[in-house]
């Protein structure tokens, strides 16, 4: 996504929540090549204070399957679950599980809110604003320019959180999927903190 403002100075927890929302976005916009892998691999447990929380384990798995991980077999991996020959097995295109009864609907709602926000799509990125990597890049510049919990917390209940935990369930039934899964696990614990942190700024 473009966006003309620049990087606000923000809190260390919205600084944690940005970066976790760049990696999800990074992971699914492309397989991870050797260097993502280290940096997963040598990235201590952050973003939970307690090492057996859903996050913090998920993290560990994602983890244990970067060390098992060949870029190369990524790439198979990646092509065969969401590119495929034909239809992908699995789509990253969140309007498919947001509103599957009327995903150009909610793909023009998506469209109008970035417009709203100054944000647009690369004119060379061919993949629609609805992708999963655009949707929580669009989450991490909400974050990183300081916008208010509220505008934060309406784009997370109407674009993230009805396509993130159905999205990842497809993943965990495809027989493809194998460091995707533990990615699917991670984007399932996190969407959760979120949700539950949103939830709790609601009732204050």
């Amino acid at each position: 996504m473009n966006g003309a403002e620049e990087p606000q100075a923000i809190e260390a927890e919205d600084r944690a929540r940005a970066h976790w929302y760049a990696l999800v976005s990074r992971l699914f916009h492309a397989a991870p090549d050797a260097s993502l892998l280290q940096g997963l691999i040598s990235t201590p447990d952050e973003g939970s204070d307690e090492a057996a929380s859903p996050l913090a384990v998920a993290w560990r798995g994602l983890q244990t399957a970067g060390k098992a991980a060949d870029p190369d077999v990524l790439r198979a991996e990646f092509d065969d679950l969401f590119v495929g020959v034909g239809k992908a097995p699995v789509t990253p295109y969140t309007a498919s599980y947001a509103a599957s009864h009327a995903p150009d609907r909610h793909l023009l709602a998506l469209r109008t809110r970035l417009g709203e926000c100054g944000l647009a799509r690369h004119e060379r990125v061919f993949e629609s604003e609805d992708h999963i990597s655009a949707v929580c890049d669009a989450m991490r510049w909400l974050i990183e320019q300081g916008r208010p919990l509220e505008e934060q917390r309406a784009f997370f209940i109407a674009f993230v959180d009805p396509a993130a935990v159905p999205f990842c369930s497809a993943i965990n039934r495809s027989p493809v999927a194998v460091f995707y899964r533990a990615a699917a696990e991670l984007v399932v614990a996190f969407v959760a903190v979120e949700k539950e942190a949103f939830d709790m700024h609601t009732e204050t």
